[in-house]
């Protein structure tokens, strides 16, 4: 008996006569996600992936979890393939249950059966009856629970059969890379670092650009920046970031300007220095962690002022979310407690006591005659760090 990794995808399969276009992208992402845990083989077949180790130096079970993040896959079940027969099938349905019970304690059960190979002998319900009469006559202190049973084991009958009862969710979506790219504008906040998943999860590939104010935010306000890349980039996959030196613009802004205005100046030379990364890096598109209303500078009217900045269109995933909904997915993709550690960035920079809500565009663009920020801008531009995570 041999055991694999069965990989199940879901919009995916929505697609029309481009479909063999997406799942060729997503195989290409399995095996770099899994090509240094061992020689394995990736084919796949009806909405189904199948992993398929090549011998046993494959590390199977890190295989397992890496795969739970891939997007375009909705869940991931380890599987053992067995011959499409009767006796094999149902000796294995025992076996299963047996290695659950192992594991845990187990009153009820069920078995639920697809059979897509429809030469064998039995349709799926006579399947499913008669591998639960073998786990019965095995296991006789069980009972069948088909509402809310402790195990479910699950028979997929094709070619091969496939018996399995762990199915790992996958955060589905669409495979990273199909949908060009994007720039994030990464802070050391809990926003962010959501914004760049959900792009992600869109089938968009993604850089960074995050605006450092050394030394009014210390070096560990940048390393947390880095962590939070790194743990984006396990979804996203390899992403650049460049950190650009902003302090002297801060500085400017701050001393020639009027301060309830601050902010909203702020955000827009970071929007023209981000679109100016992300030509460069063959971007088509700007993204930010703004949700309306959250914070002073992100009222209808201070994001259509921050926007007439860029020239490229500025994407924001979180736009409609409250704080709530976007902890929940910062908890759920590991960038939560290291968003929350005490380590200031630049946003928090001179930040105005009393911040315009509803600034004017026209005032806007007159306050800013009063610096010249463009040789400013070229110059962070020339001085940025590039950092890469692959």
């Amino acid at each position: 008996m041999e055991k694999i990794i069965l990989a199940r995808i879901g919009e995916i399969a929505l697609k029309g006569l481009n479909r063999s276009v997406f799942e060729r992208r997503l195989a290409v992402n399995i095996r770099k996600m899994i090509s240094d845990l061992g020689p394995a083989k990736v084919r796949w077949s009806q909405s189904r992936f199948y992993i398929e180790p090549e011998d046993d130096t494959f590390m199977f079970e890190d295989a397992l979890e890496r795969l739970t993040g891939v997007f375009g896959l909705v869940s991931v079940s380890p599987a053992t393939v067995i011959p499409s027969e009767e006796e094999a099938v149902f000796a294995e349905a025992v076996a299963q249950m047996k290695q659950e019970m192992e594991k845990r304690t187990v009153r009820t059960f069920k078995v639920e059966t697809k059979r897509g190979l429809k030469t064998f002998p039995l349709n799926s319900p006579a399947i499913s009856a008669e591998a639960g009469g073998r786990i019965l006559d095995a296991f006789p202190e069980l009972t069948v629970d088909v509402k809310n049973p402790d195990v479910i084991i699950y028979i997929e009958v094709r070619e091969q059969s496939y018996v399995y009862s762990q199915i790992l969710p996958a955060p589905g979506g669409m495979p990273t890379g199909c949908n060009g790219k994007a720039c994030l504008l990464l802070s050391g906040g809990i926003d962010s670092p959501v914004a760049g998943y959900m792009i992600g999860k869109r089938g968009v590939s993604i850089c960074a650009v995050h605006f450092y104010s050394y030394p009014y935010t210390s070096e560990r306000a940048k390393e947390k920046v880095l962590e939070l890349a790194s743990l984006v980039s396990r979804f996203t996959g390899p992403m650049k970031v460049m950190v650009v030196p902003f302090t002297d613009i801060q500085l400017e802004i701050h001393q020639k300007c009027r301060d309830e205005l601050g902010t909203v100046l702020l955000r827009r030379s970071m929007m023209r220095i981000a679109d100016r990364l992300a030509r460069k890096n063959g971007c088509s598109a700007l993204v930010t962690g703004e949700s309306v209303g959250q914070v002073a500078s992100q009222t209808m009217q201070a994001i259509y002022c921050t926007d007439a900045a860029a020239k490229m269109p500025v994407y924001r995933p979180l736009i409609g979310m409250d704080k709530m909904e976007v902890v929940a997915i910062a908890q759920k993709i590991g960038t939560f407690e290291t968003s929350i550690l005490p380590y200031e960035d630049c946003c928090t920079v001179f930040t105005p006591k009393h911040p315009k809500t509803r600034p004017m565009l026209s005032e806007i663009e007159e306050e800013e005659k009063r610096v010249d920020l463009a040789p400013m801008e070229d110059k962070a531009i020339a001085e940025i760090e590039v950092i890469r995570f692959d």
